[in-house]
């Protein structure tokens, strides 16, 4: 099985927390063939120099040589660049795993922070992500909440 991992991987939490979920993945499905963009120093060794085409090809040959897609979507907003890997690979139709950690996911049915939100929608302490993006996820996979929860979805998709 071929897959590839999706996240920002500028600042050191990104880079943690892709650290963390190849490390489970790898752990939980040993003889995965696992793509970390941060893990392809050709591209992505920033001391170096490689142009947006190089980037472009390297990452597109990789998505469609995947048979599934963890996209973190972490952040403020989903990160950029995985926005664009998923509606790459979402055209290809396979499996996508979503993996969603906000915090904000909790209290979905404490009826305060829903009453708070009816009343004035910028009370809204509930996580937002791009509906378009989200739909793309959906129509092939699952949205996760949890590194463990992702690794359990990967494994359903063993090819």
């Amino acid at each position: 099985m071929k897959a590839y991992l999706a996240n920002g991987l500028f600042s050191l939490g990104d880079r943690i927390v892709n650290e963390q979920l190849a490390a489970a993945i790898r752990a939980a499905i040993p003889h995965i063939d696992l793509y970390v963009p941060q893990e392809n120093d050709a591209i992505n060794d920033k001391s170096a120099y490689a142009d947006s085409l190089a980037i472009a090809e390297a990452d597109l040959a990789k998505l469609q040589q995947s048979d599934v897609l963890i996209a973190v979507l972490d952040g403020v907003e989903i990160d950029s660049g995985v926005a664009a890997e998923i509606g790459a690979f979402a055209m290809l139709g396979r499996p996508i795993v979503g993996v969603l950690t906000d915090v904000r996911q909790q209290g979905r049915d404490n009826q305060a922070k829903i009453e708070a939100l009816i009343q004035d929608g910028l009370e809204n302490q509930f996580v937002y992500r791009n509906l378009f993006v989200v739909g793309l996820i959906k129509r092939n996979g699952i949205i996760t909440s949890s590194i463990e929860e992702a690794v359990t979805a990967i494994q359903q998709y063993r090819l």
